[in-house]
């Protein structure tokens, strides 16, 4: 048994922001209150001054597993997983081989048994993401899909899309959209507009997300699918969806860490590590973010970690590919950007990155509750911090923030009434 005391245990999913004592055994939650330490416990953490909340949830990220593993592997991504305070999170599809097969996902389901957080795999929407013929969808979601996307590409074919948001809805699994028509876009990775003319680029503009999102939106209003319009960037999206949510569609929007805390201008500051689909965009499209999270518009805060290679990120602004990690930094731009500058609060924060997602994919985890499963993550809000390359865990170091100064540190993360990260104080 674990007992974890003195924190100030906030759960979104029940309300609960107190101080309460946390009781783990045999990988549940025992029991909450208060509670004397014993010997009858293997580990007593004291959390005094720490929050104590549900593991974190990331329904979006690529581990590069299989066939990109010099980026990233589930291995090394699920130890930034756990360094970040998360016990959950959902791969993408677009690996090599594309997770358009049973046999592929059945590798990557038996692997992830062994690893210290729950790593769950979304399979391709169509064959080779080609959009051009779907996949077996009934099949992968037997063999342990959690829901299907071909992200990284859009689906251009409108009544493919339709067809797969139907299936979806019988099989009762959400599908997550990319969403950039790539006829529109002159170039990938920076927005169209002031620094795109600096820099000589053709840039993507916001339109090329908006005409796909209005679309894709009015799908999902028809189709009775439940759908996740994944990395929001512009201020016409968010009122699209705001829209479509108030006629009724099952509609649910993410947006990453990177974009409502940076704009375009992180380009010209940071170069290809601020090189991302779809852009950081102008300082009235990352307010209306923000605005959108405030009034439940968006409902997840998904980091979209991409790992990539130190050489691929110092070619030039075209060659360079598009993408930046974001798991060990992700809590850390939410309490710095939105809970200290007042815009969130703790729990709100929290219900982004833990049951909202959770309830998405239809998860038990997400929430701290007596017999449900003894996933945590245990942090210091106040406390502040410097990004430096060599803690982390990632295998990839693409990451704009480095050198920044960040509030909130991950001290403990526990999967499974397991300790799977504990933060080890520097040596001065």
């Amino acid at each position: 048994m674990i007992l974890i005391k003195n924190g100030r245990m906030v759960d979104p999913a029940s309300g609960i922001d107190e101080a309460l004592d946390v009781v783990l055994e045999d990988g549940r939650i025992k029991a909450l209150g208060k509670f004397p330490k014993t010997e009858a416990y293997e580990e007593v953490i004291d959390a005094a001054g720490k929050i104590v909340a549900p593991g974190l949830v990331d329904i979006h990220v690529h581990f590069r597993d299989p066939g990109l593993t010099y980026k990233e592997d589930i291995v090394t991504g699920a130890a930034a997983a756990a360094a970040g305070g998360y016990t959950t999170v959902v791969c993408m599809a677009n690996t090599k081989p594309v997770v358009d097969s049973v046999e592929t996902l059945s590798d990557l389901r038996t692997r992830a048994r062994e690893l210290p957080v729950q790593v769950l795999n979304a399979a391709a929407v169509t064959k080779g993401l080609k959009g051009e013929e779907l996949t077996d969808m009934r099949a992968l979601r037997a063999a342990g899909a959690a829901g299907f996307t071909d992200d990284g590409i859009p689906i251009a074919d409108t009544a493919l899309l339709f067809e797969a948001m139907k299936r979806a809805k019988e099989l009762d699994v959400p599908i997550s959209l990319h969403e950039e028509d790539p006829a529109l876009i002159a170039s990938a990775g920076i927005n169209q507009g002031a620094v795109s003319r600096q820099l000589g680029v053709g840039g993507a503009p916001a339109l090329a997300e908006e005409a796909l999102v209005a679309r894709d939106c009015a799908l999902a209003l028809r189709a009775g699918a439940r759908v996740n319009i994944q990395h929001l960037s512009s201020r016409v999206s968010v009122d699209i969806i705001r829209a479509m949510k108030g006629l009724g569609a099952s509609v649910f929007a993410e947006v990453t860490p990177q974009h409502f805390s940076l704009t375009e201008r992180a380009v010209v500051e940071r170069g290809t590590l601020a090189k991302v689909n779809p852009p950081l965009r102008e300082e009235a499209d990352r307010y209306a973010l923000i605005r959108g999270l405030k009034d439940g518009t968006i409902d997840f805060i998904a980091t979209d970690h991409a790992p990539h290679s130190r050489e691929e990120k110092e070619r030039d602004l075209n060659q360079a590919p598009s993408g930046m990690i974001g798991l060990e930094t992700a809590l850390a731009l939410g309490i710095t950007n939105l809970v200290r500058k007042g815009h969130l609060t703790m729990l709100q924060l929290l219900e982004k990155m833990t049951v909202n997602p959770a309830r998405f994919y239809k998860l038990g985890c997400g929430t701290l509750k007596v017999g449900g499963p003894a996933d945590l993550v245990i942090f210091d809000e106040r406390e502040r911090w410097t990004v430096e390359a060599e803690d982390f865990r990632s295998k990839s170091r693409n990451s704009p923030f480095l050198g920044m100064e960040l509030y909130g540190r991950v001290h403990y993360t526990i999967c499974g009434g397991r300790v799977v990260f504990r933060r080890e104080p520097k040596e001065k």
